[in-house]
């Protein structure tokens, strides 16, 4: 197990690096070319968009395909040309071309969440919990180092130049993808019907999934704007743009220190709750980030908010694995993640929209009140699921 877990975490992690900070280059590089970050919110939502559909056909091919790792490795190879396509372009060809052109990242790039769905192929039973324990850690990893490595190339470099080594990145992990053997799928084929609805269904008649999947999509939709406002804060406290990239770095190490703490202590029966608690204090903290009067004391409240959002990502995988039919979670989870990507998108959009209107300091308000919006959501919904039975004769 060991030997083909080490080639898939480096694979994995290396292109979550380059989706992780991708965001980041992308507003720093506008930010430098055209002097309004917030223009980078329509090309973040037209990369995030197709991620609704694509995810969940990508997963349906990888669970089917009986040569995954070729299928893998092509996906891989396009989401890297194409994002280097994209931040060579951005903010100096037309707008419509950039448009097109994160269009086709975001139909490649679920490839970077799904290769998640391949470890049962190669990993037994029985060590399954272990190898899942450093996938999230991947995930965290990547979220530190991708806004990391964009930030710091803006710094001692220039804004433009922010998306080397997200390109880098991505290539290399395509080429790694090369020494991972995954064998093809015991399962018969599928229904196509079920391409992009299998895990639509399982998330919309499970009540808890239900829940969850409300109280995280709104989440999300606040989400989407994270990397612009970070930016926009940064200037509006009187620091560099490039310290948004900062703020996100220290979100993220913040997040994996909750998740470390979460996958320690949390217990899956207590899953649910640590969503809906986690979700309302990461909007209590958020708002708290406009109270900030310097760069230091900014950074301790993204530290913080990543702090109370870690353990929100462990325990949504906890229920996910939990109410899921074994035959279903891939599905599951990339239909899931579809939906929150989508969230994402309109929240980006949205944040580039008001940007000028309302300016960071309501921005992330805004973003603070999706977080409060979903926990409520998510809360209601599970109040009618535990007295309907007291309705029922």
């Amino acid at each position: 197990m060991p030997g083909r877990l080490v080639p898939h975490l480096t694979a994995a992690t290396l292109l979550r690096v380059s989706a992780e900070g991708a965001a980041t280059a992308l507003v720093l590089t506008v930010q430098a070319r055209t002097g309004r970050a917030a223009d980078a919110g329509f090309l973040q939502t037209a990369l995030t968009l197709p991620y609704v559909l694509s995810g969940p056909v990508i997963g349906h091919v990888l669970d089917r395909t009986p040569r995954p790792r070729t299928v893998a490795m092509a996906l891989a190879a396009g989401y890297a040309a194409a994002t280097a396509l994209l931040l060579l372009t951005a903010g100096r060809s037309p707008l419509v071309l950039a448009l097109l052109v994160a269009a086709v990242v975001g139909c490649t790039e679920p490839i970077v969440v799904a290769l998640t769905s391949m470890l049962p192929r190669f990993v037994p039973a029985g060590r399954l919990p272990r190898a899942y324990g450093l996938e999230a850690s991947s995930y965290s990893v990547a979220a530190i180092a991708g806004p990391g490595l964009a930030a710091a190339v803006a710094t001692f470099a220039d804004g433009s130049s922010s998306g080397l080594p997200i390109v880098v990145a991505a290539a290399v992990g395509a080429v790694a993808l090369a020494f991972l053997p995954l064998p093809g799928p015991r399962d018969a084929p599928e229904r196509a019907s079920r391409v992009v609805t299998g895990g639509l269904l399982v998330l919309i008649s499970n009540p808890k999934l239900r829940s969850l999947t409300v109280a995280t999509t709104f989440a999300w939709l606040g989400f989407g704007g994270v990397a612009v406002t970070a930016v926009l804060f940064a200037q509006h406290i009187g620091e560099d743009a490039s310290a948004g990239g900062q703020f996100l770095v220290a979100f993220a190490a913040g997040s994996l220190l909750g998740s470390l703490a979460s996958a320690r202590w949390l217990k899956a029966r207590h899953a649910g709750r640590v969503v809906l608690g986690g979700l309302t204090a990461f909007g209590v903290a958020l708002a708290s980030v406009t109270l900030a009067p310097s760069l230091s004391w900014a950074l301790l409240c993204f530290l913080i908010v990543g702090l109370v959002e870690g353990p929100v990502f462990t325990a949504t995988l906890m229920l996910r694995q939990r109410e899921s039919p074994p035959d279903r979670l891939g599905q599951v989870n990339t239909t899931g993640g579809s939906l929150k990507i989508g969230a994402s998108a309109v929240g980006a959009a949205l944040t580039g929209a008001f940007a000028d209107t309302i300016g960071p300091v309501g921005l992330l308000l805004a973003i603070a009140a999706c977080q409060l919006i979903g926990a409520t959501a998510g809360l209601l919904l599970l109040r009618a699921r535990w007295t309907a039975p007291e309705r029922s004769p």
